[in-house]
């Protein structure tokens, strides 16, 4: 791995790529932190399992929404420009936020506004991953895919950190919750600025299409539809997506019951300090869990044979992180229970990017990422919708943990006996078929 890193880390754009990466998503966690506290630890919300999914539903399905679009706008637009220009329009709707949060405080202007930034968010990280390959040469994606998401991951968890400080040492008050808003803002900022650093043409796509904005909004279903054909007949990146749609699904529900175990069974439901410190040492172990995987799976995944082996390992490592909670729920279990799961859930994730972008022509990878996005969040939907009927309220039943590590166990059976191999596609042949199946 340090001879990999010692590769990577004279690639002038791997670096620049990475500095806007880690800028961008430590804003991201400043923001996010606000609206985690506010919709699952404030006293009037997220004391159900009905009320967590709720709120999870709020959160994700604008996510949802924003991916189908961004995969065509990847690889139409410069995505230099995309990471200048969401950037700047995550400046100015965090401002706003911020400014109606000491006027009028919290209302229905600013969850709106709130979730509108987070999408943009959502767009700037598909925009970052579509890019990667046009800064790293693909024998150094394994690695590449391990350090920046991680990484990012890492800025993201200290961005929620000193947003979460800045809150505390404020005076109680509407100004209170919009100084860390205003920081990241400013953070937000600086994102655009490095991203300028980068050339224009830089990061692809390499042949942007003509057609003008209002076309490409007239084709987005038939662009899409094109990608997912082309990522199925390709195999390998359609199977890597389905398996991580499969793992977040899952991943979901676990991190709702980790709200509820925090506020509701491990704490006085009352005492909301408590149950936020609680959730924050879970979220810290689920980081460490990150790192480790950063770690362990460029060494280890090339010695199993590659990312496929390595996703099915991590899915048995899942495993018996359920498993571990089904037999014991005291703080301990929980806290070695996220270690283990955010050490799976990071390497799979790093081995299915490496899938997808080794195995998607680069005309189709902004698409393949748009629907990395869409599979990503609504899966946690998804997950929202099973863990309000199949938790309770206190967020954890043996025979829940049970059927989760069952589910784990039975994904990765079924991705091990997977082909591990792409198949074949002619572009011009593929892309013939799909204009023939769009026109009948």
């Amino acid at each position: 791995m340090i001879g990999d890193l010692k590769a990577l880390w004279p690639l002038v754009g791997f670096r620049r790529l990475l500095t806007v990466r880690l800028v961008s998503q430590c804003a991201d966690g400043m923001f996010t932190v606000g609206l985690a506290t506010l919709f699952f630890f404030s006293p009037e919300n997220a004391t159900t399992a009905g009320k967590v999914a709720a709120a999870f539903a709020v959160l994700l399905l604008p996510f949802t929404i924003v991916g189908p679009w961004a995969g065509v706008f990847l690889d139409r637009w410069r995505r230099r420009q995309v990471l200048v220009v969401g950037n700047l329009v995550r400046v100015v709707l965090t401002l706003v936020v911020a400014l109606l949060m000491i006027t009028v405080g919290v209302g229905p202007a600013v969850y709106v506004l709130a979730l509108a930034t987070l999408s943009v968010n959502r767009f700037l990280l598909a925009a970052l991953s579509a890019s990667q390959p046009k800064v790293v040469p693909a024998e150094l994606l394994l690695t590449a895919n391990s350090v920046s998401p991680t990484l990012g991951s890492v800025a993201s968890f200290v961005g929620g950190g000193v947003g979460a400080g800045l809150s505390l040492v404020m005076a109680e008050g509407r100004g209170r919750d919009a100084v860390a808003l205003v920081v990241a803002a400013a953070l937000q900022a600086t994102a655009a600025t490095l991203a300028l650093r980068l050339g224009r043409d830089q990061l692809g796509p390499d042949e942007p299409s003509a057609a003008p904005v209002s076309k490409a909004l007239g084709v987005v279903g038939h662009g899409l539809a094109d990608g997912a054909r082309y990522l199925v007949a390709r195999r390998t990146p359609a199977q890597a997506l389905a398996i991580m749609a499969w793992h977040r699904l899952l991943y979901g529900v676990v991190l709702m019951a980790s709200i509820l175990i925090s506020r509701n069974l491990l704490n006085d439901p009352a005492d909301l300090s408590k149950g936020i410190a609680t959730f924050a040492t879970i979220v810290a172990a689920t980081g460490a869990g990150f790192f480790v995987a950063v770690v362990v799976t460029p060494v280890v995944s090339p010695r199993l044979g590659g990312p496929h082996r390595w996703i099915v390992v991590c899915l048995l490592v899942a495993t018996l992180s359920q498993v571990l909670l089904v037999i014991n729920v005291r703080l301990p279990e929980v806290i070695a229970g996220a270690v283990v799961l955010g050490f799976a859930a990071q390497a799979a994730k790093i081995a299915v990017d490496t899938i997808v972008q080794r195995d998607t022509a680069d005309a189709y990878r902004g698409r393949a990422f748009a629907l990395y996005d869409v599979l990503y969040n609504a899966a946690f939907v998804g997950a929202a919708a099973f863990g309000a009927v199949a938790l309770p309220d206190t967020g954890w039943s043996r025979g829940t943990f049970a059927a989760l590590a069952a589910a784990y166990l039975a994904g990765a059976v079924l991705y091990w006996r997977a082909p591990s191999s792409p198949a074949d596609v002619d572009r011009d042949a593929h892309q013939e078929r799909s204009s023939e199946a769009a026109t009948s």
